[in-house]
């Protein structure tokens, strides 16, 4: 080792300085950590006791513990003399070019927030959106997971859902079943009134409030149209449809009632040469 090098000098002027800069900085950043959980904990705690749903209760509170740290590792940096300025200036262009090139994700995420805070459904629902029918499976943040009735998975980005209509199907307790009948011109509608009236009471599954709708819905070009409009719990809604189709097609046979299909009546007319 060189004789001219003082060791005092050099603990003085950069051991111990820098020392003190490292130890302050490590205290900094366990301290700042442990801070961050508790804020971290506190929210969730909140957004729980709220209601909140659980999936965007998980992607806030991570969200916010990255950034709670992105800051305490900032702080930590400036402590051991890094320019952070610039580090912050670079992580801006950094998220902005990240922003920019992810412009579809980042709809789909705002729209799958949407989708969470404001529920226009939830998991078990059946629904139609963005042109697709089947029961919600899952919400993502990015995309939302449906089961279609002959059990395929579709899953339909966030973005799409919420910039189209949504209808959903489970939204409410009860459905009104919306169906047609149509009888010839020649059967009495008397008749048809009855037995409509007779198979809807018969169905232990239609509610009587509201009262079901029995009326003649149109005269159509080969039919007399019935429509038949009752009223049942939401899970019952399907089955009632094909058990009513069923059942009038049996009574309207037994009483003689005659179901109708399109026809064309052709009248020509010769004339003597």
């Amino acid at each position: 080792m060189p004789e001219n090098i003082d060791i005092q000098a050099l603990f003085n002027d950069y051991v111990l300085p820098w020392g003190i800069n490292i130890g302050l900085a490590l205290i900094i950043f366990i301290l700042g950590r442990m801070v961050v959980s508790a804020v971290v904990g506190l929210v969730r705690k909140l957004m729980v006791r709220g209601g909140v749903d659980e999936m965007l209760v998980g992607f806030v509170t991570s969200i916010l513990r990255w950034v709670l740290l992105l800051f305490v590792i900032v702080a930590a940096l400036d402590q051991l003399g890094v320019n952070t300025t610039s580090l912050v200036a670079l992580l801006g262009a950094a998220g902005l070019a990240i922003g920019l090139s992810l412009q579809s994700s980042l709809s789909n995420f705002a729209a799958g927030v949407m989708l969470i805070v404001f529920r226009p459904f939830q998991k078990g629902d059946f629904v139609d959106i963005a042109g697709t029918t089947g029961a919600v499976e899952a919400i993502g943040i990015f995309t939302t997971t449906l089961v279609t009735p002959d059990n395929k998975v579709t899953i339909v980005p966030n973005g799409g859902i919420y910039a189209s209509t949504i209808t959903n199907f489970s939204a409410r307790d009860t459905r009104r079943v919306d169906m047609v009948f149509g009888v010839s011109y020649e059967d009495d509608i008397r008749v048809v009134r009855k037995t409509l009236e007779e198979i809807i009471a018969a169905d232990d599954r239609v509610l009587a409030d509201p009262a079901p709708t029995i009326e003649v819905g149109e005269l159509a070009d080969s039919s007399v149209n019935f429509i038949v409009r009752p009223w049942v719990k939401s899970a019952d809604y399907w089955q009632v449809m094909w058990d009513t189709h069923a059942t009038v097609k049996l009574r309207f046979d037994e009483a003689g009632i005659s179901i109708p299909y399109p026809q064309m009546d052709v009248h020509f007319d010769k004339s003597d040469d």
